[in-house]
């Protein structure tokens, strides 16, 4: 059986690698901040799109 040792006396690495254990994953979800771009802001995109419809 392994003896305990505080992880204030660990090595730098198994700190890591315990603190690598414990933190959780996201999953499916995906950290990036998901902005919605304003309707009223001027994109040439959604313009060309705009005039492709009208032809």
């Amino acid at each position: 059986m392994k003896k305990h040792v505080p992880l204030e006396k660990q090595q730098k690495s198994a700190r890591r690698e315990h603190d690598r254990a414990q933190r959780g994953d996201w999953g499916s979800v995906k950290p990036v901040l998901r902005v919605v771009q304003s309707r009223k802001k001027y994109s040439r995109v959604r313009q060309k799109e705009a005039d492709r419809r009208e032809e």
